[in-house]
């Protein structure tokens, strides 16, 4: 079984950063945004991508830690679906921020350990790279949940509430954050809020200068090796 896992791992490792990289933008930009047009029905289509994300990270990593903290996050998922069904409330919310936070580390971890291992550099570490970025948005935000939920003007023309388009508001708010695109239809006024805005900008100025671009570099320069 170990050589199995072990041979699937080689073999599989590098394109799965990539196959990884479009299911999540496909989570993101594609099932929330119809997810906050009240079709519920990818409700169930997100879980179903989860779980093939669990299976991805299993193949990438071979940690049955990340694993189970995938899972772990799947779990809360379901269980504030239920809740919501029941009886809306903040606590579900918690558990879906609480399940995004779970997966962002969880992911960002392994995509980090695949994408900066030792070896060649190739395109598929590359898509690794700018899949870790995704997982830094997908962090904040569920911070940002948190922050809304314990402070409920935590932030002007965004209302931290149980309702199906919570999610795509604040993954836009977390990418417009990110990018410091701060188109100004949503804007922190708790300190903490802006206290976590200020070190996601950073982030996102500092990521793509320095280790995105050093990675860029260095595919480039194994490509011309013979």
């Amino acid at each position: 079984m170990k050589d199995t896992m072990m041979r699937l791992r080689d073999q599989w490792s590098d394109p799965l950063l990539t196959a990884l990289t479009a299911l999540l933008l496909v989570m993101l930009f594609v099932v929330a945004p119809l997810q906050a047009l009240g079709l519920f029905v990818f409700q169930a289509f997100e879980l179903v991508l989860a779980i093939i994300l669990v299976v991805g990270v299993f193949v990438v990593s071979g940690s049955r830690t990340a694993v189970v903290a995938m899972l772990v996050a799947i779990a809360m998922v379901s269980v504030g679906a239920i809740l919501r069904i029941r009886s809306p409330s903040l606590l579900d919310l918690n558990l879906f921020a609480g399940s995004w936070l779970i997966m962002g580390i969880t992911l960002a971890s392994v995509v980090a350990r695949a994408t900066f291992a030792p070896g060649r550099v190739t395109y598929h570490r590359i898509m690794g790279a700018v899949l870790l970025y995704l997982t830094i948005a997908v962090a904040f935000a569920a911070l940002f949940t948190f922050v809304g939920t314990l402070a409920p003007k935590a932030f002007s023309g965004m209302s931290v509430a149980d309702s199906p388009a919570l999610a795509s508001q604040l993954i836009y708010f977390s990418f417009a954050t990110l990018t410091t695109t701060g188109y100004g239809d949503i804007h922190p006024l708790h300190p903490l809020a802006r206290s976590l805005c200020n070190l996601e900008a950073i982030f996102g100025q500092l990521y793509p200068a320095t280790l995105l671009a050093r990675l860029v570099t260095l595919e480039i320069a194994h490509r011309s090796e013979p």
